[in-house]
């Protein structure tokens, strides 16, 4: 068990299981004890690291990292260079129970480069923003806006962070928008005034 398999250019540890029916891009590589459910969909170059669970259906873009016992449930879409840290969680009923067999999945959807800190648990239904960054053991119950950095439980949006991660600081505030920019990089960004003021 100690060599990965090689498949058109996707690696799989042995130990771990990959249906058939599910789709695997080029460059992805599937670690020990993983699984991949039938009709999956997972981007190319991305990673699932040890004990990552991944349902049927469940669609995953490309340059996704995913962390140590994350579980990806149906319902859940995860796009492009997203981050799943270490063993956070997502839901898909907002309504559990054992007895009832035929239950509704509420979708949640990852956007583009948003990462989600370690046991973070996200409920289903909400959207995560673009680039948003979710604190380490955050619970997220409603939308995250893009760039957002948010913390706590429930979750409240403490500011806003760069692509590359680091927080924002404003500059410049006019009727519409409070203009941001990188303590890191320098960038700078125009976050609607309507979501700044949804600083807590």
């Amino acid at each position: 068990m100690a060599a990965l398999e090689e498949v058109k250019d996707v690696y799989i540890h042995p130990s771990a299981y990959v249906s058939e029916l599910a789709e695997i891009g080029n460059g992805t590589k599937i670690w020990n004890q993983a699984q991949v459910r039938e009709y999956a969909k997972i981007g190319k170059n991305c990673i699932l690291a040890k004990d990552v669970y991944v349902a049927e259906n469940v669609v995953i873009g490309n340059n996704v990292k995913t962390q140590n016992g994350v579980s990806i449930y149906m319902g859940v879409t995860i796009e492009d260079d997203a981050f799943l840290g270490p063993h956070m969680t997502f839901t898909n009923d907002l309504y559990p129970r054992s007895f009832i067999g035929d239950f509704k999945i509420y979708p949640t959807l990852v956007k583009r480069g948003a990462s989600i800190g370690a046991n973070a648990t996200i409920l289903c239904g909400v959207t995560i923003g673009e680039y948003a960054l979710i604190g380490a053991g955050s619970v997220v119950n409603k939308d995250v806006p893009n760039y957002a950095l948010v913390v706590g439980n429930p979750s409240r949006i403490i500011g806003f962070v760069c692509k590359c991660a680091h927080r924002l600081k404003e500059i410049e505030r006019t009727d519409v928008y409070v203009r941001m920019v990188c303590n890191n990089c320098e960038n700078e960004y125009n976050i609607d005034l309507y979501t700044y003021n949804k600083i807590s």
